[in-house]
């Protein structure tokens, strides 16, 4: 059996201030389930009133704790699957080198980080991206950056979509699930295939993963009706996927991070079926580079970190290196700036760029 070497530094994080109480952290968790149920359902299902689901979720948003947003579905945004870059710089230059970084579009996801790596962020090649000037001129030639590694994803098994608190019973999570989403229509797989109603449609939902047919109707200067027929159309391909927007550290995991492991090929599958279901994944994905493997995930504590590490990757005798860099801040994430667990703005008309492939990305 191949031996498992470990590479890890303790973390600072700690518990964020208590920001929720119970009802709070109950809608988070339904919200999570079924980001698009209605007042009404919610306070059922959570057995409160209405007033009370809309009066915290106005509380929640007016606080930038909480959106519920749209996930486009890749294939509209991007040429190619995204990639995870490591990036080492100059001694006290990580801060600079980021907020540098920060100004391409096509950066998702950015953590200033410690470990092996002083920045992690993902990249997606956004229509009209160059990808290779960006890998190989734009993004390296920022001053203050020594090293950049890239690796290509080709598999993702989890998402920040799907990862979320257990808190709801069974029954309470059958009947939330009765409002999600199911996908029944064909897929778009271009966004040539987007009429110019569907694509301003889209940047509105992406914007606002709840937002009523009203008040599309009212954006867009339609009917009511074909505002509801073309949101409906957008969900059932899954062109749009409403998800919540919530700094875990909310939620009580403010630890972030970044495991790379090397794995025996024959072992990768199981592994991923496994991490891809793990209460901690962030996001699990296979990728071609140094490591086979990426778990991105959050936890409690420095001790629930350890216990993931010798405890679960410890019972897969296939992984051979686990490289584990820890996040100590979070500056954006899926496009939208972090102010400690606060949401900033998203980056500005992105969306539209992207969906018309304009060549001026980036």
């Amino acid at each position: 059996m191949p031996s498992l070497t470990v590479t890890t530094r303790r973390s600072s994080a700690r518990p964020a201030e208590q920001l929720l109480d119970d009802v709070d952290l109950d809608l988070v968790a339904a919200l999570q389930i079924a980001p698009r149920t209605p007042v009404n359902a919610l306070a059922d299902v959570l057995d409160t009133s209405p007033s009370t689901v809309a009066r915290r979720l106005s509380r929640l948003r007016e606080e930038r704790l909480l959106r519920v947003v749209g996930r486009l579905d890749w294939s509209l945004i991007t040429t190619e699957n995204p990639r995870q870059l490591w990036i080492s710089c100059e001694p006290g230059r990580s801060e600079e080198v980021a907020r540098r970084i920060l100004e391409l579009t096509e950066v998702q996801t950015l953590l200033l980080t410690t470990g092996s790596a002083d920045i992690y962020c993902s990249v997606y090649p956004l229509h009209g991206t160059d990808i290779f000037d960006l890998l190989t001129r734009r993004l390296p030639g920022i001053p203050g950056i020594v090293s950049a590694e890239s690796q290509l994803v080709l598999r993702a098994y989890a998402m920040g979509q799907s990862w979320r608190v257990h808190r709801l019973s069974d029954e309470q999570t059958e009947r939330l699930r009765e409002h999600a989403v199911q996908i029944t229509r064909e897929r778009f797989t271009s966004p040539g295939q987007l009429s110019e109603l569907e694509r301003r449609t889209l940047e509105l939902m992406a914007a606002n993963g709840r937002i009523p047919a009203a008040d599309i109707a009212r954006e867009l200067d339609i009917s009511r009706s074909t505002a509801y027929r073309t949101a409906q159309s957008l969900l059932e391909s899954g062109a749009l996927r409403p998800r919540v927007d919530i700094e875990p550290a909310v939620l009580g995991f403010p630890l972030n991070a970044l495991l790379s492991l090397t794995v025996l090929p024959q072992a990768i599958p199981s592994l991923l079926d496994t991490l891809g279901s793990h209460p901690s994944a962030r996001y699990v994905s296979m990728v071609a580079g140094s490591s086979s493997v990426i778990h991105y995930g959050v936890f409690r504590d420095e001790e629930d970190l350890a216990r993931f590490i010798t405890t679960d990757l410890g019972a897969f005798p296939g992984i051979t290196t686990v490289n584990t860099c820890v996040g100590v801040r979070v500056l954006r994430r899926h496009w939208r700036a972090r102010d400690g667990v606060r949401l900033g703005d998203r980056v500005d008309g992105f969306l539209s760029r992207a969906a018309n492939g304009d060549r001026t990305i980036g």
